[in-house]
């Protein structure tokens, strides 16, 4: 029997999603009609440089301190161009914050610009060496052990970090990937978790259930370990239908779908829409309470 997916909002945080308090607002009303989670982008920069955007870090530690059930975070961290010491120390007090809700996304980021603007390299096997580095610091730094870490990016000398996460073996971390690229699923392969998008599906469309089983295909092929791994994947379901969208989940829960996750912004319309939409209250999925 597949497993009942968890179900989620993801927005935006750039453009008429960049206001902080309607992000927060947003979070609040998904606890309150039935969501399971709640997770915003990571920009810094967006292609319209009038687009207002807001730091993700902040929203969601505003959205940890004013809910109490969902699970939370952002989706996700363009980890290779932040500090690994200071992202461990965030993602440590945001766990604990919201008492062991946080998942923690890393990926490439979709924007070059976003590291060339600062000086930074945007060639992406650099990012992905760094983001690959990264991942290692940060989980090591989690640990609360003394760290020495001599990467060819990242440097760390005899580095303790305490409190711990609440969450144990570590706070989940969820890697993001473009299919048919392999090499991002092999990275997600030896973490907690994926999320993919697909090459040939732009904004706002959503890669066929035969696509995402040979996605989860391929990924456990490369896994070494036990435990628990989801498979989250962002979509847009018919929140006014009887079951709320439910029959266009089912297919992907049988190709492994753990997280559904509904793609709420500026292409589905305005905030008020999206709140609209969070108000209807998830897809209606068999077995789902």
């Amino acid at each position: 029997m597949a497993p009942i997916p968890r179900c989620a909002i993801g927005v935006p945080n750039v453009g008429t999603f960049g206001d902080p308090s309607l992000l927060a607002d947003l979070a609040v009303a998904a606890e309150e009609h039935g969501w399971d989670g709640f997770f915003v982008w990571d920009h810094q920069l967006y292609w319209d440089p009038d687009w207002a955007v807001a730091d993700p870090v902040v929203v969601i530690s505003a959205v940890a301190a004013r809910t109490a059930r969902v699970r939370i975070g952002i989706l996700v961290n363009v980890l290779a161009r932040r500090r690994a010491g200071k992202v461990a120390r965030e993602s440590v007090t945001l766990d604990r914050l919201s008492r062991g809700r946080l998942v923690f996304g890393a990926g490439l980021g979709s924007r070059a610009e976003e590291f060339t603007a600062f000086g930074e390299p945007g060639d992406p096997r650099e990012r992905a060496a760094r983001l690959d580095e990264s991942l290692d610091l940060v989980d090591a730094l989690w640990r609360g052990e003394t760290v020495t870490f001599h990467g060819a990016h990242l440097e760390a000398t005899g580095v303790t970090m305490l409190p711990r996460p609440v969450q144990r073996p570590r706070i989940p971390v969820w890697c993001a990937g473009r299919w048919p690229n392999k090499a991002p699923f092999r990275r997600a392969a030896r973490w907690d978790g994926v999320m993919p998008t697909h090459a040939r599906y732009g904004l706002g469309q959503t890669m066929p259930p035969d696509d995402l089983r040979a996605v989860v295909r391929y990924t456990q092929e490369h896994r070494d370990g036990a435990g628990p791994f989801d498979v989250a994947l962002e979509g847009q379901t018919d929140g006014a239908a009887p079951d709320r969208g439910g029959r266009h989940v089912i297919p992907y829960a049988e190709a492994g779908l753990t997280w559904w996750i509904e793609a709420l912004g500026w292409w589905r319309g305005t905030p008020a829409d999206a709140l609209a939409r969070i108000r209807q209250g998830p897809p209606v999925l068999p077995g789902r309470q």
